[in-house]
């Protein structure tokens, strides 16, 4: 397909996933701002905070984790699973559930084991059943608009979490951070948009070789749940098998595969996430796990984050991970919206229950 005919763009997004990536430096600002109007919920001394959720308000969690992981003073965990840990028990546990509908079961269920074991306890949301119980028992909500898919919703996920963290005291204002960020991305975003041709487009490049090939996605520190990110949305939106991995642990096991079987490596392309905040030996790292596949023959590119601030490096990565997805998805000729698959996962489910 030709990345640069709009018509056909349009004809095979057919639900406009690419006005909801357009938007995302928006949503992000108008997250933080809903947030600082929200509910707080009622804590006494905190000593650990379990984030509830899955997919992409789950994804959220993981941006903030790696986020606070300098400046938390306590441990933030992101739970995808029922119930919850033992040591979430009492109200110094913050047990946060995010359903970005409100109907997760997963997410559910762990609201209600944190109302069973009495841990402080708050709610996001667009509404669902997750609304209602969080009303049925006192529960703080912060219900936020949105009528997209979980996965364009992330700016939400991530964006109200950090107005929690930052009121609640778990984190340094990040005010003059979180407009950086939002400036690094629209910058960016103007070598990024469908009508920039592929010649001055770097996520339509970066598409356009990833096509038939299985991708993997290396990323360190904060860029390491952003590597999850591009997994996923390659996944949801392509329809494209991906995955990822986490340096240091990495270059402790994951290298060592790069041998066999060499019919299948040769049909992958691995992707290295750069930052500015990355600690100097993932740095180095990155470099040397990336001559180690060049070594072997694989293939592999590598994008840099853009911006002066962690969350800038955060945000710059992610969007344009987002935009590359898309632009695979408009390489396959699939709809990036829908996800069958997974629609139909869930109503098995269902029907067994």
């Amino acid at each position: 397909m030709n990345l640069d005919d709009l018509s056909l763009i349009r004809q095979i997004d057919t639900q406009n996933m690419l006005a909801e990536i357009d938007g995302l430096p928006d949503q992000l600002a108008r997250a933080w701002a809903l947030g600082a109007t929200q509910p707080l919920p009622e804590t006494g001394l905190l000593q650990r905070v379990v984030i509830a959720g899955m997919g992409g308000s789950a994804i959220g969690a993981d941006l903030l984790a790696a986020y606070a992981l300098d400046s938390c003073p306590l441990p933030v965990i992101v739970h995808r699973d029922y119930g919850l840990p033992a040591f979430a028990d009492g109200p110094s546990t913050l047990v946060i559930a995010s359903s970005h509908s409100g109907n997760t079961e997963e997410t559910l269920d762990a609201f209600e084991a944190a109302v069973e074991a009495g841990c402080s306890l708050m709610a996001v949301c667009t509404g669902g059943e997750l609304e209602r119980r969080a009303a049925a028992r006192g529960v703080p909500l912060w219900k936020f608009d949105h009528a997209g898919q979980p996965r364009a919703a992330v700016g939400f996920s991530f964006g109200l979490l950090l107005a929690a963290f930052a009121r609640l005291g778990l984190l340094p204002d990040p005010a003059d951070e979180l407009s950086q960020a939002v400036a690094a991305m629209k910058e960016q975003q103007e070598t990024l948009r469908a009508e920039t041709p592929v010649a001055r487009n770097p996520a339509k490049r970066l598409a356009g070789q990833l096509v038939g090939r299985w991708v993997n996605v290396y990323g360190a520190g904060i860029l390491a749940p952003v590597a999850r990110r591009w997994k996923g949305q390659i996944n949801e939106l392509a329809k494209a098998g991906a995955g990822f991995e986490v340096l240091p642990e990495a270059d402790h096991n994951a290298l060592a595969g790069i041998v066999h079987p060499q019919e299948t490596l040769a049909r992958t392309i691995t992707l290295f996430l750069h930052s500015p905040s990355d600690h100097p030996r993932n740095a180095l790292r990155l470099d040397l796990t990336r001559q180690s596949f060049l070594v072997e023959g694989l293939n592999t590119d590598f994008y840099r984050a853009r911006g002066q601030t962690p969350l800038a490096h955060i945000w710059t990565a992610l969007h344009f991970g987002d935009y590359t997805a898309f632009y695979l998805a408009m390489a396959y000729g699939v709809d990036p919206t829908p996800v069958e698959a997974l629609q139909n996962f869930k109503a098995a489910m269902k029907a067994r229950d």
